[in-house]
């Protein structure tokens, strides 16, 4: 019989993937996976002011890169300024910046490895509270949004013709990534939230001819991948984050050579 912590690990991940699984989608199809990396490398920027100002460390992490994606937002505007120059600044600088708060409060113990590279089975009631209730509202704007966001990823210019607010539709698509990302900090970890957006979203590309269709396999192949390398964890004794992402590449190659164009 599965321990509770087993149970909360599962459902902490199924939690997420269905709000990950739709975003990723946009991700892919967009060309943005640096954007994932951006947000998810200003987290330990969050982590660290968390424990220097004593708030709750998701908090910390929404707040910090709800923040980078605004200011991401408003440098993207500036036309000398290239969205890969902005991109690579903002998470270098996001990483570096974290580092330097961590290294100033020495007299805390933090285990950087849980939140480099996550540790689902470690996350508790309040995590899920945590995961469910900013999911829901997470997908509950990307459908308000879903018509227009998919609309400027197919033809931006056309779409703003057509009277699509695109500047706040960007805007909002960039702090729903910045809210994903600190829900699936403690449980992926920084350094692979990137992966599970994009590999899951890769994968059911395969295997959909319709925009909605994509979104519910890659939930699928997602929650599969959360399973498996879950069980892969608790069998082989590693980290839980880097098992998700390693079960979800595996599903990645093994769509690769059943499907049949």
């Amino acid at each position: 019989m599965l321990d509770d912590f087993f149970w909360r690990a599962i459902l902490g991940g199924v939690g997420l993937i269905i709000v990950s699984g739709p975003l990723g989608c946009f991700v892919v199809w967009k060309r943005m996976s640096y954007l994932g990396d951006t947000m998810s490398h200003s987290a330990l920027l969050g982590v660290a002011l968390g424990f220097l100002l004593g708030v709750n460390i998701t908090l910390g992490v929404l707040m910090v890169a709800i923040s980078i994606a605004l200011l991401l937002f408003l440098l993207q505007k500036r036309r000398e300024l290239t969205s890969d120059a902005v991109l690579g600044t903002l998470s270098h600088a996001s990483l570096a910046l974290g580092v330097l708060v961590i290294s100033m409060i020495s007299w805390l113990q933090i285990d950087l490895m849980s939140y480099l590279f996550g540790d689902l089975l470690a996350i508790g009631v309040e995590d899920l509270l945590w995961i469910y209730g900013g999911g829901a509202i997470v997908l509950s704007i990307l459908f308000i949004i879903w018509r227009p966001l998919l609309a400027l990823t197919v033809d931006r210019e056309l779409a703003q013709a057509e009277g699509v607010p695109v500047v706040r539709v960007e805007l909002i698509f960039m702090v729903l990534i910045a809210v994903v990302v600190a829900l699936a900090m403690k449980m992926i970890g920084m350094l692979l939230v990137t992966a599970l957006l994009i590999i899951p979203a890769v994968t059911a590309r395969q295997f959909s001819n319709t925009p909605e269709r994509m979104a519910a396999v890659a939930v699928m192949v997602g929650g599969v991948s959360v399973v498996a390398g879950l069980n892969l964890s608790m069998w082989l004794n590693t980290p839980t984050g880097p098992s998700i992402v390693v079960s979800a590449v595996t599903l990645f190659f093994m769509s690769l050579f059943t499907h049949k164009k």
